[in-house]
């Protein structure tokens, strides 16, 4: 019987990329690296040290690493912790930020995935014009949307409340469609070895399914989130109260002028 020698390995093939250089192009490599590492850096740092600037300060050198005269009253007004009583309620807008972006996060994950399941997998009356509905919609601009939105929130009671903020933004579209081409990826057969078992369609989604797409839930999840935290048109036509601000929204209002302008009203 012939056996054919399996050729060994050249002392190459397991070594890094960078480790084929010589050491004066990886030092080079290394040294590229760190360099567009800490330039794209460079602005979160200044913005870290011009909040410990006076505003003097700040507008004759803006782009200084070291402030002249240190002070922290830009901090104690960002918290509202400044005597003169001119605080910016930060820890409230950040509060709803980040309340708004877990529910909304954790009500997309679960609605966009049962409705892609129900489109990837349920027959039932008119489910292609659904689809089609739900494509239409993701080829809608948001910006059409707000006159219409901020119309039915009034209608129903749900201006300027947490639940008008959050219940909008709980479903979405191209979620659906995320999750729909996954689930239409997954065999058949498992499915249907859950249903000899005895499982229903829900405990078969629930239980079989749905773990199986982790890697589209993955994406789902940060896709929901940064949407959430970033959304800033939605929350302008839903909300009207101070109490209701999130990051984006006082932020834009404060950076506008507006907020110190209601102070003052008030």
């Amino acid at each position: 019987m012939n056996t054919k020698a399996t050729p060994a390995a050249s002392p190459a093939q397991g070594r890094p990329v960078l480790g084929r250089f010589p050491l004066p192009l990886r030092v080079l490599g290394y040294a590229l690296v760190v360099g567009v590492g800490l330039l794209y850096l460079l602005p979160f740092v200044l913005q870290l040290v011009t909040g410990f600037k006076t505003d003097p300060d700040a507008a004759a050198h803006p782009l200084g690493l070291l402030p002249t005269t240190p002070t922290t009253a830009a901090y104690q007004r960002l918290f509202g912790l400044s005597e003169a009583g001119d605080g910016v309620p930060f820890l409230r807008w950040l509060g709803n930020s980040a309340l708004v972006a877990v529910v909304v996060t954790a009500g997309r994950v679960l609605f966009d995935s049962m409705a892609g399941y129900a489109l990837a997998r349920l027959r039932f009356p008119g489910r292609s014009l659904l689809f089609a509905f739900v494509l239409a919609v993701m080829a809608v601009p948001g910006v059409a949307l707000l006159i219409p939105k901020f119309l039915v929130l009034n209608t129903f009671g749900l201006f300027d409340t947490y639940t008008g903020m959050i219940v909008p933004l709980l479903v979405d579209a191209a979620g659906i469609f995320i999750m729909k081409q996954f689930f239409e990826s997954v065999p058949r057969e498992v499915e249907e070895a859950a249903r000899v078992d005895g499982a229903g369609v829900f405990r078969t989604f629930w239980s079989v399914v749905l773990p199986m797409a982790r890697p589209a839930l993955i994406t789902l999840t940060i896709l929901s989130f940064q949407g959430s935290w970033n959304e800033f048109t939605h929350f302008l036509v839903a909300t009207q109260s101070g109490q209701y601000e999130t990051l984006t929204t006082g932020l834009a209002r404060f950076v506008s002028g507006g907020w110190a302008a209601a102070r003052s009203i008030r």
